[in-house]
């Protein structure tokens, strides 16, 4: 096994793309197993992978989303929640949130989310007098939020290695989702009274804001379709996807604000993305599988299991083991990994596999704000031009926050359970 560990980290030190680093690994722990005919059901092994029903709404979540990101959306959005909270001093870094979220609820992606609200936030918010830090670490947290609420692709991905309902981590991921939200709000709401940020207006204008949502309204019926289509049973989360295209392409075609020439560009651009989670999750089972042959997962599950039975303990092994692996790894990686060696740990204890996913999920995704290494700290200091170093010193609160809230999730599963339990009964 010690072999293992060396081909990964010298593969993570080198900067390998994930699909790679995952598949060589798993073929040196063939070798370090000491049975290379396993080899030749490599192939086989990678097929099974993405051979998988659920995976098939990865596309279509991909597809609504560059439909509506080419279709506007992002602007209708934000003007209608500006002239919502825009009479609220620091209004502007409300309205990032809020606007993650619902992006969230289109998107699925955190680098597509942080992206999409650096390019239209920034500039805006270093004119209204916002600090360059605050602002990037704000937009960087903010993209977290788009694996964390439904639709996701980090809970599809769970589902299909644990063989959970997808369905009910959609439903589960909802409220942790808003919590974090509202956990980063705190965070403005102190930034704001200490820096004195300003109002983007002076008052609330019912007027302006019925005006602002006539606008938006077709660019939020789409999450109110992915959500609510699932929560209410009416779509299996494929389905949602396929309903949530049809409403992108007819209002982006309505408003012309899209236009016929650009789908062959958003169709490829889909393919290459859906293609390239495939990729991880084809050579990620690889790796997955060779776990599994060699018993890891039984081992740790006894190993742990020898030192204590208490879910509560061994809930609290698992996060913490989560916080430096989400430190040093990427979220993708670290999920085909780990899950199957955690998950079995969890159900033993009699941990709710719903609530598991739930928290690992969040958890690993945090990891995507964590410094040194987290991905989205990059993609936010590259499109920002906001120095690395200041970001990784003022996300800190928005990082603290996250894990403070996931940590109450984990210790009270409830929170997590309450709407999957609501909808089942």
């Amino acid at each position: 096994m010690g072999l293992v560990v060396i081909v990964f980290v010298v593969f993570l030190l080198l900067g390998m793309p994930i699909a790679f680093m995952l598949g060589l690994t798993g073929v040196a722990h063939l070798f370090a197993i000491g049975n290379p005919t396993f080899l030749s059901i490599i192939p086989q092994r990678m097929f099974g992978g993405v051979n998988q029903f659920s995976l098939l709404c990865i596309p279509f979540f991909v597809l609504a989303g560059d439909l509506m990101n080419k279709g506007g959306i992002t602007e209708r959005i934000m003007g209608f929640v500006r002239e919502c909270v825009g009479f609220l001093r620091g209004g502007l870094a409300y309205a990032a949130v809020i606007v993650a979220m619902i992006l969230s609820a289109i998107l699925g992606s955190a680098n597509a989310v942080a992206a999409i609200l650096c390019a239209v936030l920034i500039a805006e918010m270093k004119k209204d007098g916002y600090d360059e830090d605050f602002s990037a670490s704000l937009i960087a947290s903010s993209g977290v939020l788009g694996p964390i609420i439904p639709p996701s692709v980090t809970f599809i991905l769970y589902s299909v290695l644990t063989g959970t309902s997808v369905n009910k981590m959609f439903i589960a991921g909802i409220v942790p989702g808003i919590l974090i939200g509202l956990g980063y709000i705190l965070v403005i709401r102190y930034y704001t009274k200490k820096r004195n940020y300003p109002k983007i207006k002076e008052k609330f204008e019912p007027k302006e804001v019925f005006k602002a949502f006539v606008k938006a309204a077709p660019s939020l019926v789409v999450p109110v379709v992915i959500v609510g289509g699932v929560l209410g049973g009416v779509f299996t989360p494929t389905e949602s996807g396929a309903v949530a295209v049809a409403i992108a392409l007819i209002s982006g075609l309505a408003y012309r604000t899209l236009k016929i020439s650009e789908l062959p560009e958003i169709l490829l651009n889909t393919g290459i993305t859906t293609a390239a989670i495939m990729f991880i999750v084809a050579f990620g089972n690889i790796i997955g599988w060779t776990l599994a042959i060699d018993q890891l997962p039984a081992k740790m599950a006894q190993g742990i299991l020898g030192v204590t039975t208490n879910k509560n303990l061994v809930m609290l092994m698992i996060l913490l083991a989560l916080i430096i692996i989400g430190c040093v790894m990427e979220a993708f990686a670290a999920l085909l990994i780990f899950v199957p060696v955690f998950a079995p740990i969890a159900k033993a204890v009699g941990i709710d596999p719903i609530h598991f996913g739930i928290i690992f999920s969040v958890m690993i995704n945090i990891g995507l704000i964590t410094p040194p290494v987290g991905m989205l700290l990059f993609v936010t200091s590259n499109i920002s031009k906001v120095p690395l170093g200041k970001i990784n010193k003022a996300i800190l609160p928005f990082v603290g926050v996250a894990f403070v809230v996931t940590f109450i999730l984990a210790f009270v599963p409830d929170l997590v359970m309450f709407l999957p339990n609501l909808i089942a009964k």
